[in-house]
């Protein structure tokens, strides 16, 4: 069975709108917060590759800014630096059937059931 999970911060409205739209559908996902339990450089590197994205597309400007990372670093950089910093990391990111959506606006989340 293919992992479903949804890489959550229940303190952000649209990751509570997205969360609340699965379950709306009957979708339990297992969650994640990654603020907490962050991904590995690794894990993240194999979550742009489910999301068909770059670091850059799911870097959060101002919280990257914070941790000094910007979108034109290399992408090995910009990878570590947001597993370093999970606060830079976009969300919510919902994972379902081996393929991943960035849940902005949160209805997105639903093109994968």
């Amino acid at each position: 069975m293919a992992e479903t999970l949804l890489y959550h911060n229940p303190r952000c409205s649209k990751s509570r709108q997205a969360l609340a739209l699965l379950q709306e559908k009957g979708v339990e996902p297992a969650i994640v917060e990654y603020l907490k339990t962050p991904p590995s450089a690794a894990g993240l590197k194999s979550l742009l590759d489910r999301l068909g994205l770059k670091a850059a597309d799911v870097l959060r400007r101002k919280e990257g800014a914070e941790a000094g990372l910007t979108p034109d670093m290399p992408e090995a950089a910009l990878i570590a630096g947001i597993a370093a910093h999970p606060a830079a990391l976009e969300r919510p990111i919902f994972v379902h059937g081996g393929r991943a959506v960035v849940g902005r606006p949160p209805e997105r989340v639903l093109d994968l059931l």
